[in-house]
């Protein structure tokens, strides 16, 4: 697939700190793309160079097509409603609102409000609304899914499907692991202004390996075993049990969550 994205060897200081330090990626059209990274580690700076909203030191931005912006931290007039902000973005882009889009993001249903009045689910509704103003070809979509409930959140994933499903090439940022995992293609990890990761969720857990949680209660209690090999240390324990004659009650296991994969990288293991 051509790259809608293409960052290469970015650097950006603030006085004599260095946030970025030559970080390079690209990000395929149509795929959704997650940056990750702890707070400090310049996924905002990175976010913002890419946007055009921060000039960097060095390197290379590439960006082939038109993209909307729904960012973590912004807000409008105080007193303006959602339908006449919907109208001066649709104004300022040179475009016709999309009522159907409208209907699905729930606009309608606090058009009324000002904006001082709306929650923060709200407010990140309306943002995304005047994010897609436009058809954009890019969405940026920072912490899109922040102050909504799990029936917004599940209405939101579902749009986001649909935009890619559209061709659309998303960049999400996002502290709900979860919500990553569900729906992304490739997840870059930044830590300390470099890369430390760039992959698919699966090549993930392979650089940081397989971690799998067993939890067996037995009559003598509950052991809980951390392992990368969840075949052989299952098999293992089984065995000792039969040949202590341990009688087992029940057995759990879980497999590394993507946070737990996060941590690793972002702590500087399985690098």
């Amino acid at each position: 697939m051509k790259d809608a994205i293409i960052v290469n060897n970015l650097k950006k200081s603030y006085g004599s700190h260095a946030v970025l330090k030559g970080i390079s990626f690209s990000v395929k059209q149509g795929e959704i793309f997650a940056l990750l990274g702890a707070n400090g580690a310049g996924k905002t700076t990175t976010l913002e160079c890419v946007e055009g909203l921060r000039r960097y030191d060095e390197g290379e931005i590439v960006v082939d097509g038109k993209i909307g912006i729904q960012l973590q931290s912004s807000s409008l007039q105080s007193f303006i409603r959602p339908t006449e902000a919907v109208k001066l973005f649709a104004l300022w882009n040179k475009a016709s609102p999309d009522e159907r889009q409208l209907k699905e993001l729930g606009i309608y249903e606090f058009a009324k409000k000002k904006y001082c009045e709306l929650s923060t689910g709200q407010k990140r509704r309306l943002h995304l609304a005047l994010a897609l103003i436009g058809n954009p070809d890019i969405i940026f979509l920072d912490e899109p899914t922040a102050g909504l409930d799990v029936e917004g959140k599940l209405s939101l994933h579902k749009k986001i499907k649909e935009l890619k499903a559209q061709g659309k090439t998303i960049i999400l940022a996002s502290h709900d692991m979860a919500e990553v995992e569900q729906l992304s293609d490739t997840i870059a990890i930044l830590k300390d202004g470099m890369l430390a990761f760039t992959g698919s969720v699966e090549q993930l857990t392979q650089v940081v390996g397989r971690r799998h949680s067993i939890q067996i209660t037995t009559t003598h209690g509950q052991q809980i075993i951390e392992t990368d090999n969840l075949t052989k240390t299952l098999l293992e324990k089984l065995e000792e049990y039969r040949r202590d004659s341990v009688d087992i009650l029940d057995i759990k296991t879980d497999r590394g969550t993507l946070e737990e994969h996060f941590m690793s990288i972002a702590a500087g293991r399985g690098q």
